[in-house]
C-alpha cells in the first residue's frame, strides 16, 4: 500500500509540469497572435534593443546592447540600425544583422571617430528591423565632448600617429574667448585652415608625412591653438609620427638542452619607443623586454622540427615571424667552466675545464683552444666526446700566454660555442735562438753586426756575446772576443786577402745559442765601385726584384743603410725562390737617402748583385740650400756659383739647377743646367743696376732650395779698372824684363855708357894761387845736328882789364848742362908762339883735346872767321880765352860756345 502511494504522487507531480508547459507554451502562442495583429494593423515591431550603454578610448567607441524579450520568439534575424551624431549632426550610419541563435546574447560594435572624443558630443542611437517593420524601442546615448570650462583645450593630447596617416586635432576655445587660428610649431609650421564644429569647437586635418618624424626622445610636433585675446593662451598639444614594430630574420636555437632561445634582427626603428615601447611574445609567453632581440622559453628539446612564432606589436601596429627548427641540430654550446693551466715547460703546456651542463658530456666535441701572446693568437683544435682537456703545444720558452676555450658540437655544426674565462700561463726558459748576423764594411774595418734577439727568441736575459773568426786556410787557429749584452757589433781588422770565417753566439743563463756563421769574401785591391742606380720608393717603403742568380744556393740578402751612414745597417735574408721583397721599416724617413744592396747567398761569402740609391718619400729642399753664393763679372756677364750640395741637404735627387736674375722692375730671365755636379751658372749680356740673383734646385718635387743674391752692377768701372790692372801689369812686366836684361848685360852698358874716367893729373901750375876760370867749351858735332846743347856764358864788365888775373870773378862763366857728352883722354897739343903774344902777365894757354872745335861767336864785330888763328893735330884749332874776349870786348852780349867737351887746364 506504502508503495502504491508512493508511485502515485510521482505521477502528479508529472502531470503537473505538463500541464504547466502546456499552459505556458498557449499563453506564448496568444501573445505572438497578438502581436502579430498588432503588428500587422500598425507595422510597428516591439522587438528591439535595450540596456545601451557606449564607451570611448582616443578616437574609437564602442556599443553593446541586449535583445528585448520580446525577440526570443521571432525565427527571423533582427537588424540594428546605428546613427552617430556629432554635436547632433548625423556623420556615420551602419546596420548590424543578430541570427536567432545569437537571441538573448549582448551585442556590441565600434567605431573611430574622425575627431578626438573630447572635441564634440557623439550620440548614438539604436532601433532595430525586423521583416522590414521598424521596432518601436529605441535606445540612445550620448557622450559629452569637452566643456569650455575644462583643463585642456587642443587635442588629442601626447597621440602617436603612424607615418602617412590622417589626424584630426580640435580646440575647444575657453568660454569668454573667440578663435583665431591654429597652427603647427617649429621649422614646418605655417598657418592651416582650421573647420569650424561650432562656435566654440574647431578642428584642424593634416596629412602626417615623414617630413614629421622626430627622434624617440625628443618633445614631438606641437599643435597650437591661438585666441584673439593675446594676453590669454596660446593653448596646445604634442604628437610623435612614428611605425609600427620591424622584425626580422627569426632563428631559434638550444644552449643547454633544456629550453629554446630565439633571436631576431631588428630593422627600422619605430620612432615611438618613449610613448608606445614594442612589446614581444614568443609562442604566446611573454618575453622580457631587457633583452632586446632575444626571447628564450623553457622546454624539453626533443628530436624534429617544430615551429616557433615571434609577436611584435605596440600602437601602430602589429607583426608576427616564424622560424622552423630541429633544436638538436642547433646547439649553442655555452663556455667551458673553471679552466686550469698545467704541467707547464719550455714549449708545452695541458689545459682543462669542466661543464656545468651534463648532457654535453654525450655529444661529440669539437673545442678550440685559443692562445695569444703580444704578437697575436696562435689556434689549436682538438676533439672528442665530452672534451675536457688540451694539450698546448709548439710554446715559446721563458713566454706568457693568455689561454681561452671553447667548444661546439661535432655532428650538426651550428655555431661555436661561448669563449671560457682567460687564464694566464709562463713558459720555462730555454737556450737563446740562433743569432741573425751580417757584415758591413767601413774603411779598412769590417763590422759584423747582429740584430737583438727578441724576448722571444732570448728565452731569457742574455749575459754576453761571443765572437770568433779565423782564416779559412788556418780553422783550427781561432781568434776568440766576447762582446757585453747592450753591444750588437764588432769591428775586425782583417787581411783584405784573405777569406775569414766569422761565428757568433748568444748566451743566457739556459746555456749558449747555435753558432752563427758568416764568411768574408776576398776584397781584390784593384776592385771597382759596383754602379748605383736609382730606386723610387713608395707608400713608406720600396719594392725590390733582381733576376734569379743560380749560385744563390742559400737564398739572398738585401741590406739597406742611410747615404749619409747617420744610422746602422738593416738587413733581410730572403729564400732561394724569392727574387722581389717590398722593404719597410719603422725607421725608414721621409726626405732621407737611403742606399740598398742586394747579395746571393752562396756556399761561401756573400756575392754583390746590384746597389741602388733612393727615397722612401722625397721632399721639397728647404731654402737657402745655397750658403755659399757668390758672383764674378766677366765682362757683360756675371757668373753665379756655389758649393757643391751636400748629401745630408739633399731630400730629394737633385737633376739640375736654374738660374733667376731681374732688375728691380726689369722682366725676369733664367738659364738651366741638367748636370746636378755643376756649381755654377751664367747671366749674360746684362746692364749696369742693380740685380736679384735666385738659384733653386730642380727635383722632382719642383724647384725648390730657393737662395738669392743681390748685386749691383758697374761694367764702366770694372772695365777701367781692368785697363788699368791690365796696364799695370804689362808695365810691371816690362819693367822686369828690361831689369832682368840689363842685369845679364850690366858690364856692357857700363862700359857704354857710363866708362872708366881716367883720374885727371895735377900740374904745379894747377896748385898756384893764381886762380883761373876753367875753359869749359861745348862743341857742336855738326851744324846740323837736331839737338843743340846749351854754351856756357862768360859775362865780362867792360872797363876790366881782361888779364888781371889778380881780381876774383872778373869774368863770370854759366855753364848750361849739356845733354850729352863724350869724355876722351885728352892728348897734348902745343900752339904756335903767336898765341902767347897777349901780355905779359898772361901765362901760356894750355893746350885741349877736343875734336872738331868751331866757335861762333856773335856780336858786331865779331863774326865767324874762316882764317884759323890755331892749327892743331886731327883738326883742333884751339884759341886762347884772353883772344876770344879781346875780339869780342866791343860788345856786351854773352858769347856762346857750341862744345861737345869741356877738359880742365892741361901743363905745358
Amino acid at each position: 500500500m506504502v508503495g502504491s502511494l508512493n508511485n502515485h504522487n510521482v505521477w502528479e507531480q508529472i502531470r503537473r509540469r505538463r500541464m504547466k508547459m502546456i499552459v505556458t507554451w498557449l499563453f506564448l502562442l496568444l501573445l505572438f497572435s497578438l502581436s502579430e495583429q498588432d503588428g500587422q494593423q500598425t507595422g510597428v515591431s516591439r522587438c528591439g534593443p535595450q540596456n545601451l550603454s557606449v564607451w570611448g578610448l582616443g578616437q574609437t567607441l564602442l556599443a553593446e546592447w541586449e535583445d528585448d524579450a520580446s525577440c526570443l520568439a521571432l525565427n527571423d534575424p533582427i537588424t540594428y540600425n546605428m546613427t552617430v551624431l556629432i554635436e547632433n549632426k548625423e556623420v556615420y550610419s551602419d546596420k548590424v544583422s543578430v541570427m536567432p541563435d545569437d537571441f538573448g546574447s549582448t551585442h556590441s560594435w565600434n567605431w573611430t571617430s574622425y575627431l578626438p572624443l573630447e572635441c564634440a558630443s557623439h550620440t548614438f542611437r539604436l532601433r532595430s528591423l525586423v521583416q522590414n517593420q521598424m521596432s518601436q524601442l529605441e535606445q540612445e546615448k550620448t557622450l559629452p565632448g569637452q566643456t569650455g570650462s575644462g583643463g585642456d583645450r587642443v587635442f588629442p593630447q601626447d597621440a602617436v600617429f603612424d607615418v602617412g596617416s590622417t589626424a584630426t586635432f580640435c580646440c575647444v576655445v575657453p568660454d569668454g574667448e573667440k578663435f583665431d587660428k591654429m597652427l603647427l610649431d617649429g621649422p614646418t609650421g605655417r598657418n592651416m585652415s582650421a573647420t569650424k564644429i561650432s562656435e566654440q569647437r574647431y578642428a584642424l586635418t593634416l596629412q602626417l608625412g615623414a617630413s614629421l618624424l622626430t627622434g624617440p626622445q625628443d618633445p614631438g610636433v606641437n599643435v597650437k591653438c591661438k585666441t584673439k585675446q593675446p594676453s590669454k593662451g596660446p593653448y596646445g598639444s604634442s604628437f610623435h609620427v612614428g611605425y609600427p614594430p620591424d622584425v626580422r630574420d627569426l632563428w631559434c636555437e638550444t644552449r643547454d638542452l633544456e629550453s629554446v632561445e630565439c633571436l631576431w634582427r631588428e630593422g627600422r626603428g619605430t620612432m615611438v619607443e618613449l610613448l608606445s615601447p614594442t612589446k614581444y611574445q614568443l609562442d604566446g609567453s611573454k618575453c622580457d623586454s631587457e633583452n632586446k632581440g632575444r626571447c628564450s622559453k623553457k622546454l624539453k628539446v626533443e628530436v624534429g622540427e617544430k615551429n616557433w612564432t615571434l609577436t611584435a606589436w605596440n600602437r601602430l601596429g602589429k607583426v608576427e615571424i616564424q622560424d622552423t627548427a630541429d633544436l638538436t641540430k642547433r646547439v649553442h654550446m655555452l663556455a667551458p667552466h673553471e679552466l686550469t693551466v698545467a704541467d707547464v715547460n719550455a714549449r708545452t703546456a695541458i689545459l682543462s675545464w669542466r661543464w656545468t651542463v651534463q648532457r654535453y658530456d654525450n655529444l661529440s666535441l669539437t673545442c678550440q683552444t685559443n692562445i695569444t701572446d703580444t704578437e697575436g693568437h696562435f689556434p689549436q683544435i682538438e676533439h672528442g666526446v665530452g672534451l675536457k682537456v688540451a694539450i698546448l703545444t709548439d710554446l715559446r720558452p721563458n713566454w706568457e700566454y693568455q689561454v681561452k676555450v671553447r667548444c661546439r658540437a661535432a655532428e650538426h655544426f651550428w655555431k661555436w660555442g661561448t669563449w671560457s674565462k682567460t687564464v694566464t700561463l709562463r713558459t720555462l726558459g730555454d737556450v737563446p735562438d740562433p743569432l741573425d748576423v751580417w757584415m758591413e764594411e767601413k774603411g779598412n774595418q769590417t763590422l759584423i753586426v747582429w740584430k737583438r734577439p727578441l724576448d722571444h727568441q732570448s728565452h731569457g736575459e742574455i749575459m754576453q756575446y761571443q765572437v770568433t773568426w779565423a782564416r779559412t786556410s788556418e780553422s783550427n787557429r781561432l781568434n776568440k772576443t766576447n762582446v757585453p749584452p747592450s753591444a750588437h757589433r764588432h769591428a775586425l781588422r782583417l787581411d783584405t786577402g784573405e777569406q775569414y770565417v766569422i761565428k757568433v753566439t748568444a748566451k743566457n743563463k739556459n746555456g749558449s745559442s747555435s753558432p752563427s756563421a758568416i764568411t768574408l769574401p776576398v776584397i781584390s785591391p784593384d776592385k771597382t765601385s759596383m754602379k748605383v742606380s736609382r730606386l723610387i720608393g713608395s707608400e713608406g717603403g720600396f719594392n725590390l726584384s733582381w733576376s734569379s742568380r743560380p749560385e744563390a744556393s742559400c737564398g739572398y740578402i738585401v741590406d739597406w743603410v742611410p747615404a749619409n751612414r747617420t744610422e746602422p745597417v738593416d738587413w733581410r735574408k730572403l729564400p732561394p725562390n724569392q727574387t722581389s721583397v717590398r722593404i719597410e721599416s719603422k725607421n725608414f724617413k721621409d726626405g732621407l737617402r737611403y742606399q740598398l744592396s742586394i747579395y746571393a747567398c752562396t756556399q761561401t761569402s756573400a756575392l754583390l748583385l746590384e746597389r741602388m740609391e733612393g727615397y722612401v718619400t722625397e721632399t721639397r729642399i728647404k731654402d737657402n740650400l745655397f750658403t755659399s753664393l757668390k758672383y764674378k763679372q766677366q765682362g757683360s756677364h756675371v757668373e753665379i756659383s756655389w758649393d757643391p750640395v751636400s748629401l745630408r741637404e739633399q731630400s730629394a735627387f737633385i737633376h739640375g739647377y736654374v738660374l733667376y736674375w731681374w732688375e728691380t722692375s726689369g722682366q725676369n730671365f733664367s738659364v738651366t743646367t741638367n748636370n746636378p755636379e755643376d756649381t755654377s751658372l751664367t747671366a749674360k749680356n746684362l746692364q749696369t743696376g742693380s740685380y736679384t740673383f735666385k738659384v733653386a734646385a730642380r727635383t722632382d718635387v719642383g724647384e725648390c732650395g730657393d737662395t738669392t743674391l743681390i748685386a749691383t752692377l758697374n761694367f764702366q768701372s770694372d772695365s777701367f779698372i781692368m785697363i788699368f790692372i791690365f796696364s799695370l801689369c804689362a808695365v810691371s812686366a816690362l819693367l822686369l824684363i828690361i831689369t832682368v836684361l840689363c842685369y845679364h848685360h850690366w858690364t856692357c852698358i857700363k862700359q857704354k855708357l857710363y866708362p872708366e874716367i881716367p883720374k885727371p893729373e895735377m900740374p904745379d901750375w894747377f896748385a898756384s894761387p893764381v886762380k883761373r876760370v876753367p875753359p869749359y867749351l861745348q862743341t857742336d858735332l855738326s851744324h846740323n845736328a837736331e839737338e843743340h846743347t846749351d854754351i856756357p856764358q862768360l859775362h865780362y864788365k867792360s872797363g876790366e882789364p881782361l888779364n888781371n888775373n889778380t881780381q876774383d870773378s872778373t869774368a863770370l862763366i854759366s855753364p848750361q848742362t849739356p845733354h850729352s857728352y863724350q869724355n876722351q883722354p885728352a892728348e897734348k897739343y902745343w900752339a904756335s908762339p903767336a898765341l902767347n903774344s897777349s901780355g905779359p902777365n898772361v901765362p901760356s894757354q894750355s893746350l885741349f883735346a877736343n875734336p872738331t872745335y868751331n866757335p861762333m861767336m856773335t856780336g858786331e864785330d865779331c863774326t865767324p872767321s874762316s882764317d884759323p888763328k890755331l892749327q892743331m893735330r886731327n883738326g883742333y884749332q884751339p884759341q886762347s880765352l884772353d883772344e876770344f874776349f879781346r875780339l869780342c870786348q866791343m860788345d856786351q852780349d854773352p858769347v856762346s860756345f857750341v862744345s861737345g867737351y869741356i877738359m880742365p887746364p892741361q901743363p905745358s
